[in-house]
């Protein structure tokens, strides 16, 4: 309410009114103030007023509604004067009323349009008590402490509160300026007794100033965080000029915009990399330090200025240096070095900076990883390695999208941005042990990065935007080929790297095991001396894998015993072997000229004692290393009716397998153990079909010998499984040795699939097979005809000393094995 101001009652008002609604607060007698009136009823009760008396009554309604009825209305109002009124445009009127005295509608004249009644006007309940004397002055007393600080209170209110003299006047005057619900006003306005009207209101002023106490307290807090963040903010605008000034970086956030503008600048992006960096570029600059999509974006363009965008310089690289660390680095391996010195020729030849990818296929342990460094050494290139052994997350090589939390690009572009260069030589170790998930599938996600004629414009989920990985040299590793998908297999160039026997594994110890052990252990090259047959038997003995690591171990077990022993004489003292008081002075054994003997001379230098050294032979090996795992002089032999020797592939290199065979008087029938496989047990069925017909037509056996007999074929070590069809021939002999009652050929072994009618098939692996033969001192082997091609493949160190025979029918295995 505005511009209010007291007005004189005047005892002459009609008992009959015209009313109108009041959809707002009700309104005190004594008032002068304004009201819009906008419902066309209400309209033409006004213009009714103004043309006559000029007085109508004021009620508020108790039920709100577009059309009011007298039933709607609260049954006390304010009887006022319309003293001046203006006509608005949309119809409706402004007035400006005098309000006069309360009234209370007595009966109905007209219920609506326009809402007329009788009513009773209704005067104060005098109560000229010190009580409200001194309920008057707390009302004005509470109602300045309100109005001090309140600009909604106006000079004009302030004084009319004081000039009133009326305590009535004064709690309707105050009732009307209170900021409380309607409601309450109306249950005022029905008070008549006065000193309870003046109580009700003094209550609600309490209210008010215990809201204003809130309010105050909200607005000096607020306050004080605005008077701060301005102060800050002002300071680090004097702070940043003052830094401008010197020349000097400003705030950190600017600092790093133009950081990563000036790098992105130096990259010349073009389309939609150039379009999409300079998006994040500006969203970067116009973000809030403090909001949580700032740290997002930052990340985001750190990844983009870390990763190498130019186009890498021309290789310059000379093969015969490369040739040379190859040798350098690894003994043997002459296949794997030829095929990988011809692929650099290659690349040497086109000046073609385009990657390659390599499969390195092997054993654990024959140096596949290390491989990977030389090549990586002789090209002079960075080298990055990771292993997705037991990956199952295709995430992990493209990266997650950025709308996870702690989303992060995949390894492909975490290397390049460690390794800073676009060409650089990337290890994928243990690419046959991957799996898959609900995640995706990584193998899967390989086939793009491995592809060359897709990784040019490669997508990191993260990145978002196409990154030509075509340049790195791609070298991956496995222990075998039968876990990687076939799409996989023929993206890449495939080089097997077989196992090792034990003159190489001689020569590695030399030239690589034993100096990196040494040093490992901080022991001396001249403390420890092995002879070659001491390195021979911790091949033979103790590491008969195919590859290399084992024996590494044992080397170490060996020389960390030895620094025991080294540390242990340095702390005896001499030949009374008293322990050394390191908190005393020392005497040390000094020549006497007097006599021949040596005596302790006290504060004479300490001589160093001589530090032992150690002649490695067999003996101080099996000290250290325990009983051999493999005895000297145990080999695998068919040594009695019924067995015979073949050789096998594994993800671990070749081995030897033995097959044993009895027979037991009883049902005929055929009994298999040893954990073989689907494939391995239809092989035992083709041979013992194979055998039963050559010893019936061929050797004269009995028919009816089977009928009586039942047949156990067994291949040890039960707890390893064992499949495919490579063990045929060398389980028929064995079936044939037990029916003919006689050994097979001494060192003799063999390898080859039988078919039905009795020829012999060719296998895979026969390189690690022949070693594995090697390892097992065997002088024969019997190879399918069709492997000899691959005998041109075996180093022929490795061939030394060893017979091959080739066959193509099961009946010269035979002639061979079990001569007639």
């Amino acid at each position: 309410m505005s511009d209010q101001s007291l007005v004189p009652i005047d005892q002459n008002l009609p008992n009959k009114l015209p009313l109108v609604a009041l959809m707002g607060r009700p309104i005190f007698p004594g008032i002068f103030t304004p009201i819009m009136i906008g419902n066309p009823a209400d309209v033409k009760v006004v213009d009714d007023a103004v043309a006559g008396d000029a007085l109508i009554g004021l009620v508020m309604l108790s039920n709100e509604t577009d059309t009011p009825a007298i039933t709607d209305l609260h049954k006390v109002g304010t009887a006022a004067k319309i003293v001046k009124k203006i006509n608005l445009p949309d119809g409706g009127v402004n007035i400006f009323i005098s309000t006069l005295r309360r009234f209370r509608i007595k009966k109905t004249l007209n219920p609506s349009n326009p809402i007329v009644a009788a009513v009773d006007y209704m005067d104060d309940e005098e109560d000229d008590t010190s009580e409200v004397k001194a309920l008057t002055r707390a009302l004005i007393s509470e109602m300045k402490q309100i109005s001090e600080n309140n600009p909604l209170f106006s000079e004009e209110m302030r004084l009319n509160m004081i000039n009133i003299d009326h305590p009535g006047k004064i709690a309707d005057f105050i009732a009307s300026i209170l900021n409380i619900d309607k409601a309450e006003q109306q249950k005022i306005l029905e008070i008549l007794n006065v000193r309870k009207r003046m109580e009700q209101v003094l209550v609600f002023i309490k209210k008010e100033q215990e809201l204003l106490r809130i309010q105050h307290r909200i607005q000096k807090e607020i306050n004080e965080k605005i008077e701060k963040s301005q102060r800050d903010y002002f300071l680090k605008e004097e702070l940043k000029a003052i830094k401008t000034e010197l020349g000097m970086t400003t705030d950190a956030k600017s600092s790093e915009y133009q950081r990563f503008k000036e790098k992105l600048d130096t990259f010349k992006f073009e389309g939609e990399i150039k379009e999409a960096v300079d998006q994040e570029l500006e969203k970067f600059n116009l973000m809030d330090p403090n909001s949580a999509e700032f740290i997002v974006t930052r990340n985001y363009l750190d990844v983009i200025a870390g990763l190498p965008w130019n186009e890498p310089a021309p290789e310059h690289f000379d093969l015969k240096t490369a040739q040379a660390i190859l040798e350098e680095d690894h003994y043997g391996l002459k296949d794997v070095k030829t095929r990988i010195v011809e692929y650099l020729a290659v690349r040497k030849l086109r000046k073609d900076t385009k990657g390659s990818i390599i499969c390195l296929v092997g054993p654990p342990g024959v140096g596949k990883t290390s491989v990977g460094r030389s090549i990586a050494r002789s090209l002079g290139k960075q080298f990055f390695r990771f292993s997705v052994g037991g990956m199952r997350d295709e995430a992990e090589i493209k990266g997650h999208r950025r709308t996870y939390i702690g989303a992060l690009p995949g390894k492909i572009i975490q290397g390049l941005k460690i390794v800073k260069a676009k060409d650089p030589v990337f290890m994928i170790d243990e690419i046959d042990k991957m799996g898959a998930s609900y995640q995706g599938d990584p193998a899967s996600a390989l086939l793009e990065v491995l592809d060359p004629e897709q990784n040019s414009s490669f997508r990191d989920h993260y990145l978002d935007l196409p990154f030509d990985i075509s340049h790195i040299f791609f070298i991956v590793t496995a222990n075998t080929l039968d876990t990687i998908p076939p799409p996989l297999q023929d993206r890449m160039e495939i080089i097997q790297l077989p196992g090792y026997i034990d003159t190489e594994k001689l020569e590695i110890a030399k030239r690589y095991l034993v100096p990196k052990s040494l040093e490992k252990n901080g022991l001396k090259k001249h403390q420890v001396k092995y002879t070659a047959d001491s390195l021979l038997h911790i091949a033979n003995a103790y590491a008969r894998e195919a590859g290399v690591r084992n024996f590494e171990k044992n080397l170490d077990k060996i020389h960390r015993k030895l620094a025991k022993q080294i540390i242990d004489a340095e702390e005896k003292i001499d030949v009374k072997g008293e322990k050394i008081d390191k908190k005393k002075p020392q005497t040390e054994l000094a020549a006497d000229p007097g006599t021949s003997s040596r005596k302790r001379v006290p504060g004479s230098p300490p001589e160093k004692p001589a530090l032992p050294h150690f002649a490695i032979d067999k003996k101080l090996i099996e000290k250290h290393l325990g009983k051999p795992i493999f005895p000297e002089g145990e080999v695998k032999r068919a040594d009695r009716p019924g067995m015979s020797v073949g050789l096998a592939w594994t993800s671990m290199g070749g081995d030897t397998l033995v097959i044993e065979a009895i027979s037991v008087p009883g049902k005929e029938g055929l009994t298999l153990t040893g954990m073989m496989g689907d494939t391995m047990k239809e092989s035992a069925a083709i041979a013992m079909t194979v055998a039963r017909k050559l010893a019936v037509e061929r050797y004269g056996l009995a028919s009816d010998w089977f009928d009586k007999n039942h047949i156990h074929l067994h291949i040890p070590e039960g707890a390893t499984p064992k499949d495919g069809p490579s063990a045929g021939i060398t389980m028929a002999t064995a079936f044939l040795s037990l029916m003919r009652d006689k050994t097979i050929a001494d060192r003799l072994v063999m390898t080859g699939e039988l078919s039905l009618t009795g020829q012999v098939l060719p296998i895979g692996g026969l390189k690690e097979k022949t070693i594995a033969a090697r390892r097992n001192k065997a002088r024969h082997i019997i190879i399918p005809k069709q492997n000899l091609r691959d005998l041109d493949d075996i180093p022929d160190h490795v061939k030394k000393g060893i017979e091959f025979h080739p066959v193509e029918r099961f009946e010269e295995v035979l002639s061979l094995a079990l001569p007639y």
